[in-house]
Formats: C-alpha cells, sequence, structure tokens
C-alpha cells in the first residue's frame, strides 16, 4: 500500500505524510517522557508527604528567582509559538528573530537554574547525598535541566537552519517538532515548580 502510495501521490502528499510521522513519532517519545516523569514526580511527592521532617520550601530556596525563571521559560513558549506562525506565513526574519529570543530565554534559564545550584551546594549545604529532600530536589530539576539544555543544543541547529533559509512556507516542520518539545519542557517545568518550590 506504501508504495502504490508513493507512486501516485505528488510532492505535497508524499510531503504531508512525512509530517505526520516526524509528529507521531514526536508524541510517542514526548509520552515516553510524559512516564519518566510521572514516575519522579509521583516518587518525590511519595516520599514528601510520609517524612515527619520535610523542609518547607521558602526555607531553603529561592523562590521569588526561580518563580521569574519560571517566567522566562513560559515566555520562551510564546516565542516559539510566534516563530512557527512567522514560518507558516513565509516571514523568515520573523522565525529567524523568534528562534534567538527563544534561545537568549532558554540560556537565561539554565544559566539562573546553574546560579542556583551554586547557591544551595555552597551556602545552603545542600546536596544531593547529603538529605532525602536534596536528592529529590536535584534529581528532578536536574533531569529537567538536561532536558532544557538538550533543548537549547537542538534549538541551536534550527537556528542554524533557519539562518541558512532551510525552513519556508512550505517547509516548517522542523520548527513544528521542536516547538512540541520545547512546550512539554515549559509544562513539566511548570508542575515541577509548583509541587517542589510552592507546597
Amino acid at each position: 500500500m506504501e508504495q502504490v502510495v508513493s507512486a501516485h501521490a505528488g510532492p505535497d502528499t508524499r510531503a504531508g505524510v512525512n509530517r505526520e510521522r516526524l509528529k507521531l513519532g514526536m508524541w510517542l517519545f514526548l509520552g515516553s517522557e510524559v512516564m519518566f516523569f510521572s514516575g519522579l514526580i509521583i516518587a518525590y511527592l511519595v516520599l514528601r508527604f510520609r517524612s515527619p521532617t520535610w523542609p518547607h520550601p521558602a526555607e531553603s530556596l529561592d523562590v521569588p528567582i526561580t518563580a521569574m525563571n519560571t517566567f522566562f521559560l513560559i515566555v520562551s513558549s510564546y516565542t516559539v509559538v510566534r516563530s512557527l506562525e512567522a514560518i507558516r506565513r513565509g516571514d523568515t526574519e520573523r522565525l529567524q528573530t523568534g528562534l534567538a529570543q527563544t534561545l537568549i530565554l532558554g540560556v537565561t534559564f539554565l544559566s539562573i537554574q546553574a546560579y542556583e545550584y551554586n547557591h544551595l551546594i555552597t551556602v545552603e549545604g545542600l546536596s544531593l547525598n547529603g538529605s532525602l529532600f536534596g536528592a529529590t530536589f536535584f534529581t528532578l530539576t536536574g533531569f529537567h535541566g538536561f532536558h532544557v539544555l538538550i533543548g537549547v543544543l537542538v534549538l541551536l541547529w534550527v537556528l542554524s537552519k533557519a539562518m541558512r533559509g532551510d525552513f519556508s512556507k512550505d517547509n516548517w516542520i522542523g520548527v513544528e517538532i521542536f516547538g512540541l518539545y520545547w512546550h512539554f519542557v515549559d509544562l513539566v517545568w511548570i508542575i515541577l515548580f509548583t509541587i517542589v518550590y510552592l507546597i
């Protein structure tokens, strides 16, 4: 059946099939990531509410600066949306601008998280093996930070392709695929921020 479609379908049809396959692949990958983070979050919540000596987040964590960092990540999802809208209209200049803004916000998020880690380790004495709270905190936020780092590296590649003119009004699937991943990372962080920093 696939050979028949390939033989008789036009370029637009084949491109559409390819786009759907790429999107399906990303959705399947994100599904596995949902299960991964769900396991970590459930384990954290069980340990959190069964521990009689769990510290209140405000005692050790800098909630205001992390709230600001959360805002930066949310805004970065908006710039990705604007980038995709731009290339769907064929506006390559706004695409590049939006992707560059997303890159700056992503790097800013990682930089602030690195600053927070340094403060927690050197000033607060929090460590991965020093307490149950430290172990779960660094595990949850560390895995998320790693996903943001991967996203930033992919974004560099997508931005380089955009600057070479590889995307157009008829070819923007790479931007959309990246956007799906980035929105997922954003959503996971909102959940982590709520349960780790606010509860």
